[in-house]
């Protein structure tokens, strides 16, 4: 994929700015990528068994509001700009917004966008993710902690994010936004198979 670098009129490196239409020109090497702000950047190996086991529960949960809403998983492309284009675990879209599902991906904020926490991208997810959803106006964001077995609930207002709740492991989880969601904290990890992927090393 080369290394993103140029020269400058005064030799010096200068860092290439990457755009979506630069990144879907690239040969598909098997690694998944974001772009922060021009910058092409390399996601850590394959989230692990457990995180994927999470994000399909998620996503059953959230099928009381597909009568509504469009239900999207990663891998999935989230273009909110030229140059910022993110790969969050799931994303809610509403049917009222159809225009802005193409076969590239989702190009404009989702309604709702969540991310599970690895031990790789904890910064990344609450601080940086946060801080580009927020910009591109993205009304609603969770963050799935399954350390803590949290999810917390950021909602835009005025254009800034705010902490709308915590859910802890027995909390309902709900939204005024989205009324279809009403789910307990702990089903996201309940099961048997869930139950035992967690114990592993």
């Amino acid at each position: 994929m080369g290394d993103g670098n140029k020269k400058g009129r005064d030799g010096e490196d200068r860092e290439q700015v990457v755009t979506y239409d630069i990144y879907a020109e690239m040969p598909d090497d098997g690694n998944r990528y974001e772009i922060f702000d021009g910058k092409l950047e390399l996601l850590s190996p394959g989230p692990n068994i457990f995180h994927q086991a999470i994000s399909g529960k998620l996503y059953l949960l959230v099928q009381s509001c597909i009568s509504d809403y469009i239900v999207l998983y990663s891998p999935l492309d989230i273009i909110l700009s030229k140059t910022n284009v993110m790969q969050p675990d799931l994303v809610l879209v509403s049917k009222d917004r159809w225009e802005i599902v193409s076969k590239r991906g989702v190009e404009g904020a989702p309604d709702l966008a969540v991310e599970i926490l690895s031990p790789g991208s904890r910064k990344r997810d609450r601080v940086r993710k946060h801080a580009v959803y927020e910009k591109h106006g993205v009304p609603e964001y969770w963050i799935v902690d399954p350390t803590a077995r949290t999810l917390e609930q950021f909602v835009l207002v005025d254009g800034r994010f705010r902490l709308g709740e915590l859910f802890e492991e027995q909390d309902r989880v709900v939204s005024e936004r989205f009324p279809c969601v009403s789910f307990a904290v702990d089903e996201l990890f309940k099961g048997d198979v869930l139950e035992r992927l967690a114990s592993l090393s």
